[in-house]
């Protein structure tokens, strides 16, 4: 992994309550993620499904 954050990162806070908290981490650490990474996973999994549903998403 890129030790060095890449420009095209972007930041994204989140607020989630205490036991949403505590099964994103024990579901990210039984997958072998940081919740972090499981939470990126998932967001790419969504669109993803999206995509094979409605089509590509053309960038700007």
């Amino acid at each position: 992994m890129d030790i060095q954050k890449r420009e095209k990162d972007k930041h994204l806070g989140l607020r989630i309550d205490s036991e949403l908290h505590y099964k994103l981490h024990y579901i990210s650490q039984y997958e072998g993620r940081s919740a972090n990474g499981e939470v990126i996973y998932l967001i790419r999994m969504a669109i993803e499904e999206f995509e094979k549903q409605h089509g590509k998403i053309d960038l700007p």
